[in-house]
């Protein structure tokens, strides 16, 4: 991977991080497939008010494992595939393109030093989360 992404990648976690960014992945789909087996199931063995049981249980039961673990944004970052870090990579290009720097370190300093910069790279960062990895970005502990 070209040392350029990895300081951009480098920038991103820097900035999750002081920003104490997390996000949680929903698996929407293997929620509804319980909450519609678990309805099926319960139809099967007591009919229609089966269905209702079933329903409400599999719904529950959905909702919990759709909720997602919070994980830090920089672990994030690092697990993607370098074809997801290139597509991030390319998003944070267009705010900091005309920056001129060395290594990580001077990119997160000229970054980090300007406020503007830093907001528009934390929106890009935030944007890309959550439409391309359809997560729930949230901050804090």
């Amino acid at each position: 991977m070209p040392v350029r992404v990895d300081d951009v990648m480098r920038l991103c976690c820097d900035l999750s991080l002081h920003q104490q960014m997390k996000a949680a992945v929903k698996h929407s789909g293997r929620g509804a497939f319980v909450a519609g087996a678990t309805a099926f199931m319960g139809g099967l063995v007591g009919g229609p008010p089966g269905i209702a049981v079933g329903g409400a249980v599999g719904g529950l039961l959905g909702c919990w494992m759709t909720s997602g673990q919070f994980r830090p944004v920089p672990q994030i970052i690092l697990e993607m595939p370098p074809q997801q870090q290139q597509q991030l990579y390319d998003s944070i290009m267009t705010i900091i393109g005309r920056l001129d720097w060395t290594d990580a370190a001077q990119l997160t300093a000229l970054v980090m030093g300007n406020a503007v910069l830093q907001q528009k790279v934390a929106a890009a960062l935030v944007t890309y989360i959550t439409q391309e990895l359809r997560a729930e970005v949230q901050y804090g502990e």
